[in-house]
């Protein structure tokens, strides 16, 4: 028996469980799996739910042939129709037990046919929890065989989701006007950015990354001494831009990559990616290039240049391609790759020595008094941080000599350097050395009576006894080295299920905060045409959007600015090759400049100006030491040379 306070308060109470409760209809909710045949904007939706879930079509002088057929079809058979509505008296005939044929024949302009969810609706795809604008966006249905929704994997960031038993839902609008505002405001393609950053957020992941890097590499033995051609030029990139070789997009991108070093173009990795004109001259496509989460990304400079269109057509291209490829190619992990040379073996024995024997010394020194403390630090806590410092290098040390050992083609260290899945860490844990476990930052405290655990002495502060793990995952840990890494893990799955706890709350009156400022406002905010924000009533809420005006989605470049100057320049060139026209000079420059802020950009932001005359001075300065060189034509170069 609850109480009456109890009746009402909480999750579970009568407000927030039965009264503010949204409950709705023509919606659906199944596991998912992914599918890089479906287009990025598209989801797989089984039979059975197209059977069930319906639209609301008026019948009209260009649908009339369709809805007819959809009727003699019935209910039981996709495509087809499970109500028709007379548009004079109202009537909702259910055409199961019915007789299609005298429906069919009767139908006239402005019945109502609640036909089968078919090829190219707009449907809205949800993942729970919503935790921002892009958990929920419209799709268009591809109605297919199978009990599963589907979807390409490049839209799996914004949803959270993953393949291991996720399940999503599914919502059909049901008015055109619904249709035609979830596809021009959910659609996929239309939030390829998040509005966090402006960085991309829907990109390749995972498998396609370590295809695109692996695919471009053709390097053998028996040609390396050879001397290569100028630039090879690497077809790839065509390909995905656009399947037209007469295609107007030209993508323009020069970039260093996830695993780049120095010397740009002379880089030892080939880490320096140059893309001219839609032809790839040097580098390799990875994490930097491919993935989310950088506005170096080649879909996002798409996005910029080209357009959404181009750019979701370009990833839809490199899922496919990355696909058949890693199919045919073969790609796995095996043992071998995750076991230790006898040459590691003997380098990590010596770090470990080394180590050992230093925190020894500082065990002693502490015990002879000598330990000099740190500023603020008692002598024990002196101790531990150097100790911790110490085993901490062991492990670092360990990483990089694992990695040294690495051959290129080993399957995890591809993995990594691509940035499809794993890290340099993860390598090195599961080959060389785990490391020391750390709880809130600090070496495992005594829990018994002043000891870790009740397999070692009192008082010892050796490694060993206080959670520092020497053996590899390949290896295997010992019972003792098994108990702290366990607590390090403990330690990482209670932080996650508190913070889920309490951010989900903070969110949450943030909300129903933000909802009260709605009420009180009437309507919904927005931005009118003087640069403030108001309410549908016209109070003034804001006098400037987010106090600068500016969309974070709409930044292009990195440093805040709202366009890539330097990539538009590189751009600019790239397409409009140099002509023989005489070259401005510095004033003539200023002169150019201002009039085109004038003329175009009378109205633009203050910052936009400004970042622009600041771009504009630094190409003349630019100009004028290039100028200032000595010029060659080539009767001057042959008498140089000859």
């Amino acid at each position: 028996m609850r109480a009456f306070t109890q009746r009402l308060k909480g999750k579970q109470g009568r407000f927030r469980g039965n009264l503010s409760g949204k409950r709705v209809d023509f919606s659906a909710r199944t596991v998912i799996c992914p599918d890089p045949n479906l287009r990025i904007d598209e989801v797989g939706i089984p039979v059975h739910i197209a059977l069930t879930l319906t639209f609301p079509e008026v019948v009209n002088q260009y649908n009339i042939d369709r809805m007819r057929r959809l009727i003699l079809n019935g209910c039981d058979s996709h495509p087809g129709a499970n109500y028709v509505i007379d548009r004079v008296t109202g009537v909702k005939r259910l055409l199961k037990y019915a007789s299609r044929e005298t429906y069919a024949a009767s139908l006239k302009f402005g019945d109502v046919v609640e036909r089968h969810l078919d090829d190219g609706d707009i449907v809205l795809f949800n993942r729970q929890p919503s935790l921002h604008k892009l958990s929920i966006m419209s799709h268009r249905a591809r109605i297919l065989p199978g009990r599963t929704f589907r979807f390409n994997e490049c839209v799996c960031t914004p949803y959270n989701a993953d393949f291991d038993g996720d399940e999503m839902n599914l919502h059909v609008p049901q008015t055109y006007e619904a249709r035609a505002e979830a596809n021009l405001l959910m659609n996929v393609k239309s939030n390829l950015v998040t509005p966090r950053s402006g960085e991309p957020l829907i990109a390749a992941i995972q498998a396609c990354r370590l295809a695109a890097s692996v695919i471009d590499c053709f390097s053998k033995k028996q040609t390396r001494i050879r001397l290569p051609t100028p630039a090879i030029m690497k077809p790839l990139i065509g390909l995905i831009i656009s399947d037209d070789f007469k295609s107007p997009i030209k993508l323009n991108l020069v970039t260093p990559n996830k695993c780049y070093t120095k010397n740009k173009e002379f880089c030892i990795k080939d880490s320096y990616v140059i893309i001219r004109n839609g032809q790839h001259i040097c580098g390799v496509l990875d994490k930097a290039l491919l993935g989310s989460g950088s506005k170096t990304n080649m879909f996002y400079i798409m996005l910029r240049d080209f357009g959404e269109d181009a750019a979701i057509e370009a990833m839809w291209r490199m899922t496919r391609m990355t696909t058949v490829f890693l199919s045919n190619y073969g790609f796995s992990v095996g043992v071998g790759d995750v076991t230790p040379s006898a040459e590691l073996l003997r380098e990590k024995a010596f770090l470990l020595d080394e180590g050992y024997r230093k925190c020894h010394d500082y065990i002693a020194q502490l015990d002879s008094g000598q330990l000099m403390a740190q500023p603020g630090c008692t002598g024990g806590e002196t101790l531990e941080a150097l100790i911790l410092h110490e085993l901490s290098s062991i492990r670092d040390r360990a990483g990089r000599a694992c990695l040294d050992n690495l051959s290129k083609h080993n399957a995890p260290l591809t993995m990594a350097m691509c940035g499809s899945k794993g890290s340099f860490l993860n390598i090195s844990q599961m080959i060389a050395c785990v490391g020391q476990q750390a709880i809130s930052g600090y070496r495992p405290p005594d829990g018994f009576y002043k000891r870790t655990l009740p397999h070692f002495e009192r008082l010892k502060k050796t490694s060993d006894a206080k959670g520092f793990v020497e053996n590899s995952f390949f290896s295997g840990l010992t019972p003792t080295e098994f108990f702290f890494h366990t607590m390090a893990g403990r330690e990482g799955l209670v932080d996650t299920a508190v913070k889920t706890a309490e951010t989900g709350y903070l969110q949450r009156r943030l909300v129903k905060c933000m909802e009260v400022v709605s009420k009180f406002c009437l309507q919904d905010l927005h931005v009118s045409y003087d640069g403030t924000v108001r309410s549908s009533v016209g109070d003034v809420v804001q006098f400037t959007f987010g106090e600068d005006g500016l969309d974070p989605a709409m930044m292009e470049a990195k440093d805040g600015c709202a366009i890539d100057l330097v990539h538009q320049l590189e751009h600019t060139r790239n397409i409009h090759p140099f002509s023989d026209n005489e070259e401005l000079s510095g004033d003539s420059m200023k002169v150019l400049c201002e009039k085109i802020l004038d003329a175009e950009l009378g109205c633009s932001h203050a910052l936009l100006r400004g970042s622009l005359r600041d771009f504009v001075e630094k190409i003349i300065e630019r100009t004028e030491v290039v100028l200032k060189l000595p010029r060659f034509c080539s009767n001057h170069l042959n008498g140089f040379v000859f």
